[in-house]
């Protein structure tokens, strides 16, 4: 457990935006979850680099971070008082699981879904770890676009690649828009750009890039 003193709320509102896999209004926290994110929850779990936050209209955007990320994959402690919190999370974990996770499978059926996943094995050794990273990457967006040729910033891709060194991820980025049909281009209106595109982007031919488009 990471000492970092997370409320049940806050650990349930995490575990909500790794699910969502996106940017996602406090309205629509709300408005869907019964989560409403108020600022002291804003700043601290912005302090501690769980998620970002910025202001969208009369609201704010939050999204998780590379490390939010990194903190939903170690244990999370819901107490009694975080019972509602801890339905919020049951409930995204849910529909997600529901509406894309077995979408994309091919799964009729949670059981399905989790019949074809044998923990107690063991995972044999890859042997092209660069290829399996390649894999990663292109399996990665296609889950992220909303269809083949679409584009996606590279600041919503790394989040589910922070167990790997940015290095690597950024190497591997560079031999995919070697292939046809990848394209990573810069973001074309620079005043969009928001610090986490900024820290997300891939720097290539003297240039800072932000998109990534597969099967163009």
């Amino acid at each position: 457990m990471a000492d970092d003193n997370l409320l049940a709320s806050e650990s349930a509102l995490l575990v909500v935006l790794m699910a969502e896999a996106r940017e996602v209004l406090n309205t629509e926290l709300r408005d869907r979850y019964g989560l409403d994110v108020r600022k002291p929850t804003r700043d601290k779990l912005a302090r501690l680099r769980y998620l970002s936050s910025r202001k969208s209209g009369r609201t704010f955007a939050l999204q998780l971070e590379d490390q939010g990320w990194v903190r939903v994959q170690k244990d999370l402690e819901f107490h009694a008082r975080g019972a509602a919190a801890l339905g919020a999370a049951l409930t995204a974990l849910q529909t997600a699981l529901r509406d894309r996770v077995m979408a994309r499978s091919g799964c009729a059926s949670l059981a399905e879904l989790f019949a074809r996943t044998d923990v107690r094995g063991t995972a044999a050794a890859p042997e092209d770890p660069d290829r399996e990273l390649r894999d990663r990457l292109v399996s990665t967006y296609d889950a992220l676009a909303a269809e083949p040729g679409a584009w996606v910033g590279l600041a919503r891709l790394r989040p589910f690649l922070a167990d790997l060194p940015r290095d690597t991820v950024d190497e591997a980025l560079r031999r995919l828009s070697r292939e046809p049909g990848v394209n990573i281009v810069p973001e074309s209106n620079q005043k969009t750009l928001t610090d986490a595109d900024a820290r997300a982007a891939l720097h290539i031919g003297g240039q800072d890039k932000h998109l990534l488009a597969i099967g163009v």
